[in-house]
């Protein structure tokens, strides 16, 4: 689940000599919703969780590129600790081309287990998760968030009920391959970039969607 320093940083640089334009969550949504065409060989940059090493290592390489991303938070991993990012450092960041958004409170599968009792308390743990995390973003950051990315890319129509009741825009899961204007809002498409990944499996994830008769 690790990507090195320099392999992210010849990802980032492979994305600007082969012509790709990396594209905001904000403009994407738009395109979603028919209301902006994007170039082509757009792409989406996503990291999750709040760890430290998306400031010390990514924040750098992407401010070097000017690539705008989306940094999706769970609250209670921004601890301050050797490990993880505090409020200041994400503040810092949002100010400088990083979008930050939900990724719920405690990172829990939002999929109703054994463990979250009757429906009630199911339904409060979602509005929990998806509500508090929000509010805690815009107290911090007076940032209003639009966009979640599923824990473990688990979710279902319940789950998107309560956050299309919540305000959320859309969400995203973690299933491999690309996201045409078509795809369902509430279930974006994303390709995971793992660490043993070399230039051409990088490549080969940068799924491009054609449709009939495109170039």
């Amino acid at each position: 689940m690790t990507v090195t320093e320099k392999d992210f940083e010849d990802q980032m640089k492979f994305l600007r000599e082969k012509g790709y334009r990396v594209i905001t969550t904000a403009e994407f949504f738009d395109f979603v919703a028919f209301k902006r065409q994007l170039p082509g060989k757009s792409v989406l940059i996503t990291i999750d969780d709040g760890w430290r090493s998306t400031y010390e290592i990514a924040f750098p390489i992407l401010r070097k590129y000017h690539y705008p991303s989306t940094l999706f938070l769970y609250t209670d991993l921004i601890s301050g600790t050797r490990s993880t990012l505090d409020w200041d450092l994400v503040k810092e960041m949002a100010e400088n081309g990083v979008d930050i958004q939900c990724h719920t409170v405690s990172h829990r599968s939002l999929i109703k287990a054994a463990g979250h009792g009757s429906f009630k308390e199911y339904f409060d743990f979602l509005c929990r998760e998806l509500g508090d995390s929000a509010q805690i973003i815009k107290k911090k950051l007076n940032i209003e968030v639009k966009y979640l990315a599923y824990p473990y890319g688990d979710t279902s129509p319940l789950v998107v009920a309560v956050l299309q009741k919540l305000g959320y825009r859309g969400a995203f899961t973690v299933e491999r391959g690309s996201s045409p204007f078509f795809v369902q809002p509430y279930r974006i498409n994303r390709s995971m970039i793992y660490g043993d990944f070399d230039l051409d499996d990088f490549e080969r994830n940068l799924t491009i969607f054609r449709g009939k008769g495109s170039n």
